[in-house]
């Protein structure tokens, strides 16, 4: 019976023309051994080929990679001292602006202080300016008070007779004056 299956396995590759010879003692060893060195010389080729290619590759994109860490690197330690002096400078900012919030609200202080005391300055003088007058007023009004009371009465008591005495009194007077001065 192994018999009759090696013929058939025989029969069916002989009848389709190209086949699998499974009988390592009927296939062509050496033809194998060509092949298979044939493979393993130009496969080393090219698959060194690919390798070194791939490697190149890599090669590159691992120094593209390197130059851009560095590159990053370089950016960041700008920015970080970029950073820094912006840090600096706001500080510098925002101490001035204190100092001038300080000086501009104390300014406005002794400002208002200053109007203060102008207007209290004013205010007083206005008082006192008020006040002599309404003295001035009142002495005026009583001068004119005491005078037309003083030519009420006089005219009430003045009548001929007075009159001529207080002239005599007056003549007697002044010609005693005239006689001590010479």
């Amino acid at each position: 019976m192994i018999n009759n299956n090696i013929n058939i396995f025989m029969l069916i590759s002989e009848s389709e023309g190209f086949g699998i010879n499974t009988d390592i003692l009927e296939t062509n060893v050496l033809n194998l051994s060509v092949v298979i060195g044939v493979l393993i010389y130009y496969g080393r080729i090219v698959l060194s080929d690919l390798i070194n290619s791939r490697k190149e590759v890599i090669l590159k994109s691992l120094q593209e990679a390197d130059n851009k860490l560095r590159e990053a690197e370089e950016n960041l330690i700008f920015a970080k001292k970029n950073f820094d002096m912006a840090k600096v400078k706001s500080e510098q900012i925002r101490s001035q602006s204190l100092l001038l919030a300080n000086q501009t609200s104390q300014s406005m202080l002794n400002a208002v202080e200053e109007d203060i005391k102008r207007l209290k300055a004013t205010n007083l003088s206005a008082v006192r300016f008020e006040e002599e007058k309404s003295i001035s007023e009142v002495c005026q009004k009583l001068s004119n008070l005491a005078l037309t009371t003083v030519v009420d009465r006089l005219n009430k008591r003045l009548n001929s007779n007075l009159q001529k005495k207080i002239l005599l009194q007056n003549i007697d007077k002044l010609s005693i004056k005239s006689l001590y001065r010479k």
